[in-house]
């Protein structure tokens, strides 16, 4: 049996820093954005599934979704966000739950998926762990800057509100990592967890 878990926290919170180190452990991980970016490929049901409900002025000239253009619909519209979760991540659930397959076939004992919109799509129930990484909204807005091409401060800023509070998440994690300080300093928390994660696992397989 594999030892799922979910990595989670809001846009720019230090999550995938954590993810990068776990993988440096050995511990195979899978980044939910990028399951959403094949998704959107000409030809995957994502991109069909976007034009087919928001309009042929959502796909670029090869065939995919214009992730920008979809993002300034979605973060400015909560009806259209919604509609757009309840398209998208029925698929990435089932891309997930594939991954996981092939990881306990293989004999892995651990997975992790690393996710922005974990809690909201029912991820407790999926996971036998979560994490999530939290830091001030300043302090992630600020890092956010620059780091996403075209999106300034007031778009961040929507895209940040669109998301669950850090409170909503730590409500439900089994483990809280603060990030509030230095990179190293969340490498040492994320080396703890991958200790945790590593004797956990280890430890369900025991009869």
């Amino acid at each position: 049996m594999i030892y799922k878990v979910g990595l989670t926290g809001g846009l720019a919170s230090g999550k995938t820093t954590v993810a990068e180190r776990l993988a440096e452990y050995g511990i195979p991980v899978l980044d939910a954005d990028k399951v959403v970016h094949d998704l959107y490929r000409p030809g995957r049901p994502g991109a069909n599934a976007v034009a087919m409900v928001f309009g042929v002025q959502m796909i670029d000239p090869q065939g995919g979704v214009d992730r920008k253009k979809l993002a300034a619909r979605v973060f400015s519209d909560q009806p259209s966000l919604k509609t757009l979760n309840g398209l998208i991540h029925p698929l990435v659930i089932t891309e997930q739950a594939k991954w996981f397959d092939s990881l306990a076939k293989s004999g892995q004992p651990i997975g992790v998926v690393e996710a922005t919109l974990l809690i909201e799509t029912g991820g407790r129930s999926r996971y036998d762990f979560i994490a999530t990484v939290s830091a001030p909204e300043m302090v992630r807005l600020s890092r956010a800057l620059g780091r996403i091409p075209g999106e300034d401060s007031a778009g961040l800023a929507k895209r940040i509100a669109a998301q669950l509070p850090d409170s909503a998440r730590e409500a439900v994690a089994d483990l809280v990592i603060l990030n509030d300080g230095t990179r190293d300093e969340l490498i040492a928390k994320a080396d703890v967890l991958a200790e945790k994660l590593i004797a956990a696992s280890a430890a369900q397989k025991k009869p």
